[in-house]
């Protein structure tokens, strides 16, 4: 069986640092790997209108933003189908099939699911009276449509953050009853996690759980070396380590969380001086040992902080400079996510035809 990957992102803003280290440089490293047969890369337009419908400008103005991120990330079109979800017509078909093999109590049961109607504040009721209008049906249903996306290409591996883990293991199961109730021309995923626990999921500069826009706590790939070096002054640390003499405290520290996510040895010489100060200087040759003296008292937050900017300028320069080359030529950028779309609705046309072959409703073939 071919290996094949399917990943993607809705295009409701600019990739940050959450989706870079939780899916996008993971997604690099495997399309440069040789071991899987092809890999495709959506941009979720249709499923980022199910709660953007009153504002499709949003999404379309977020399209190349997204096709920028992807490209100044290291996708190589000639490596990844890059492709726009709505120029893949089949994937609504699939969808659409796959709707009578999943209760409406199942997808009450998502965790995920649950979790993204309550941070957008959908209303239970119809008049709204505990937020937003009701949830609308095309949320409800995107585990439905996450599984036509997965299946439409036979995907075996689905590389996302923990929080779809959920969604994935609804795509299983609409496999498995598909399958079983038809016939076995459907592909059940494997999900493949980050191998960074603290890539998991990032949280927000702010401390939160998620970083998002909507909170205002994200760190763009795109931000400039002063916007990025700003955010991490702002960053939540240790609300304990009041005075630089102060035991501080790891767990739950954002600054650690992120250096956890982005430092590596070679970054300890390469910024040394950001370590060295009128008070105190410190001689680190590796993360533990700065996580030892901070817990022991003496080394400042903004020390770390420096460092920490300095280790994702490393990261996010070279970033920022190919997105901007790709940004002066946005129609080739758009002629590159078009031919990827024409290739991608090829694959998703014969797998609907399959599944149409084994409903026995292709009743002119």
């Amino acid at each position: 069986m071919a290996k094949i990957i399917l990943t993607g992102d809705r295009p409701t803003g600019r990739l940050h640092i959450g989706h870079y280290v939780g899916s996008l440089r993971r997604r690099v490293e495997l399309q440069n790997s040789g071991q899987y047969d092809k890999i495709f890369v959506m941009i979720a337009d249709a499923q980022a209108l199910t709660d953007n419908a009153d504002n499709p400008g949003k999404v379309r103005q977020n399209i190349s933003e997204v096709a920028l991120d992807y490209l100044a990330a290291g996708l190589d079109p000639a490596k990844t189908t890059i492709f726009v979800q709505s120029y893949v017509p089949e994937l609504t078909e699939l969808s659409f099939y796959y709707m009578n093999l999943v209760t409406v109590q199942r997808l009450q049961r998502n965790p995920t699911v649950k979790s993204e109607i309550k941070m957008r504040g959908f209303s239970e009721t119809e008049d709204g009276a505990e937020g937003k209008a009701g949830t609308p049906v095309g949320f409800f249903c995107y585990p439905i449509s996450q599984a036509a996306d997965i299946t439409a290409f036979k995907a075996t591996t689905v590389p996302v953050g923990e929080d779809q883990e959920p969604m994935i293991e609804q795509t299983r199961e609409i496999v498995r009853k598909f399958n079983g109730t038809y016939a076995p021309v459907l592909v059940e995923p494997e999900i493949l996690l980050p191998d960074n626990a603290a890539c998991l999921r990032l949280p927000g500069t702010d401390g939160k759980a998620k970083m998002s826009k909507s909170l205002g706590n994200c760190i763009y790939l795109a931000d400039d070396a002063e916007t990025v070096k700003a955010k991490v002054k702002g960053m939540y640390t240790d609300p304990l380590h009041l005075q630089v003499s102060d035991p501080g405290h790891i767990e739950g520290n954002t600054v650690f969380t992120y250096l956890d996510a982005f430092c590596r040895d070679e970054h300890f010489e390469k910024f040394a001086d950001c370590f060295v100060g009128r008070k105190a200087s410190f001689s680190f040759k590796n993360l533990d040992e700065v996580k030892a003296q901070y817990r022991a008292g003496g080394l400042g937050d903004m020390m770390v902080k420096n460092f920490l900017a300095a280790v994702l300028e490393d990261t996010l320069g070279p970033i920022r400079e190919r997105r901007a080359q790709y940004a002066q030529d946005i129609p080739a950028v758009m002629e590159m996510l078009r031919k990827g779309s024409d290739e991608a609705r090829k694959v998703a046309a014969a797998t609907l035809a399959d599944v149409k072959h084994a409903m026995a409703i292709d009743y002119f073939g």
